[in-house]
């Protein structure tokens, strides 16, 4: 008797040991859903199908820490997944989210996140301030959540779009509710920090970079920093100036970087593929190298339509750019080599 509970127990354990083994050894982040890599083509007078797009698991960078995103090949703006990346920290607490993706598309976000939590929908952060990634935030808000912002981003939300114009119409539930500024005395520090299914998760408030009110999210023990957009390497680089973006502050959110990312730190754009920070230092190379050719000729008296005629970004042709990416980059550092405006109530009165 005694020999055949030692022979049961001995199976039990060698049947355990490779479960065990697996769950020791998996290592994040798992990639569930490849970022698209083109070439995409869409025909003129093309309409994104908002029915066919779905909204998917694509990324899991630790055990309760997920990425969502979009389809591939159906979103003309993001042909690589449809929409802006959201983050979902999930457990007992409840659900963080960073940034809602299109409005167009709430419906399939929360259905994606029900597939693995059925916690109440507590946090919202903004990462900036376009629509693929705040534009299920009423529906959000109406599920519960409370939305945290940079104030500029919230002045851009409810500004008139031209002096003494009708304000934005927009619903009130889409509003960030908690806002914070920027400090340029202390960048990197944490606007908020919140503890939260046992995670420490800093909102991190930035230079204008690709708007004025942009966030990067950083989860301390995933060790992953959410950077949305002022970095892409799907396209060329885009500072939307009229929210506030600034193609020199993209230069210093890189440079930061160096600082508050270690050299193992997961960075999770908005659009393309994850990063390190080295990953981040062959494109400053890049936004130093056209800022100096492009100034240079507008200092030398040239015109924007000779600047963009001469193909400077040839050495740079980078994954899924199009003619329209390549112009938008050089008008917009054409744009902020002189007399760039301020930014007033979030946003810039760009000629």
């Amino acid at each position: 008797m005694r020999k055949s509970a030692l022979l049961f127990l001995s199976v039990s354990i060698m049947a355990a040991i490779p479960s065990m083994a697996w769950a020791q050894q998996e290592e994040y982040p798992i990639i569930v859903v490849p970022t698209g890599e083109g070439p995409f083509t869409f025909p003129q007078g093309y309409q994104t199908p908002w029915d066919q797009i779905e909204i998917m698991v694509t990324e899991k960078m630790s055990p309760n820490l997920f990425v969502l995103h979009g389809s591939q090949g159906l979103d003309r703006g993001h042909p690589d997944a449809s929409g802006g990346r959201v983050m979902v920290l999930f457990g007992p607490d409840g659900v963080l989210l960073v940034d809602t993706q299109n409005r167009q598309v709430a419906d399939k976000t929360l259905a994606a996140i029900r597939t693995f939590t059925d916690g109440p929908i507590k946090v919202l952060v903004n990462s900036h301030v376009h629509s693929d990634h705040t534009g299920a935030n009423a529906f959000f808000a109406n599920q519960g959540a409370l939305i945290f912002a940079q104030e500029n981003l919230r002045l851009d939300m409810i500004t008139p779009r031209r002096p003494n114009g009708p304000p934005p119409t927009r619903d009130p539930a889409s509003v960030p509710v908690v806002t914070y500024r920027y400090d340029p005395t202390a960048p990197g520090e944490p606007a908020v920090t919140l503890n939260m299914n046992g995670e420490t998760v800093d909102f991190i408030p930035m230079m204008p970079s690709h708007t004025g009110g942009d966030t990067v999210v950083r989860f301390r023990n995933a060790n992953v920093i959410y950077i949305e957009d002022f970095y892409r390497n799907f396209g060329f680089p885009f500072a939307a100036q009229t929210s506030g973006g600034s193609i020199q502050g993209m230069i210093e959110a890189i440079d930061l970087f160096q600082t508050i990312a270690g050299p193992d730190t997961w960075l999770i754009p908005g659009h393309g593929t994850l990063i390190h920070r080295e990953d981040l230092l062959p494109y400053r190379a890049m936004l130093v190298d056209i800022v100096t050719k492009v100034t240079a000729r507008r200092d030398q008296g040239q015109s924007l339509e000779e600047v963009l005629a001469a193909n400077l970004t040839a050495p740079y042709e980078a994954q899924g750019d199009t003619q329209q990416s390549r112009d938008r980059f050089i008008r917009a550092v054409y744009a902020e080599a002189r007399d760039f405006p301020p930014i007033v109530n979030g946003r810039r009165a760009m000629p």
